[in-house]
């Protein structure tokens, strides 16, 4: 999955940074890519929690719909690359069938995304479980 991040920082601070997506879960870091690095620890323990509470997991939105909410000097937008299969210790492997071209487009987008096949999967499925639930 891939949340859009609020990123701030003035002469004075850290950089901060805020998952819209996500109420409550926010980072920080003393450089740009240590404030990253720390918001995919922060997004991953947030989601872990809302599984644990079978909760519904937030699905990204696009910068687009959140800019005019975040609208400051000295802040700017990126997105941080979640891989929801760190959230498990344990895997299993599965076995399934997929039409060959669904496949190669799988694959195709899995690598443009810098995702493997597996995490994709895992990705789309609670991306879809996650809306269709109450």
């Amino acid at each position: 999955m891939r949340y859009p991040v609020f990123i701030e920082k003035d002469s004075t601070s850290d950089y901060g940074v805020t998952v819209p997506d996500i109420p409550g879960c926010f980072s920080a870091g003393t450089t740009l890519e240590e404030a990253l690095v720390n918001t995919e620890e922060a997004i991953l323990t947030h989601i872990e929690g809302l599984m644990m509470d079978n909760e519904t997991i937030p699905t990204p939105s696009t910068i687009d719909n959140l800019k005019d909410q975040y609208d400051r000097e000295k802040s700017y937008w990126a997105v941080v690359q979640v891989d929801l299969t760190k959230l498990s210790k344990k895997t299993k492997r599965i076995n399934i069938s997929v039409p060959e071209n669904l496949l190669t487009k799988i694959d195709a987008y899995a690598l443009r995304e810098h995702e493997s096949r597996s995490g994709l999967l895992v990705t789309a499925a609670l991306e879809y479980i996650s809306s269709h639930s109450d």
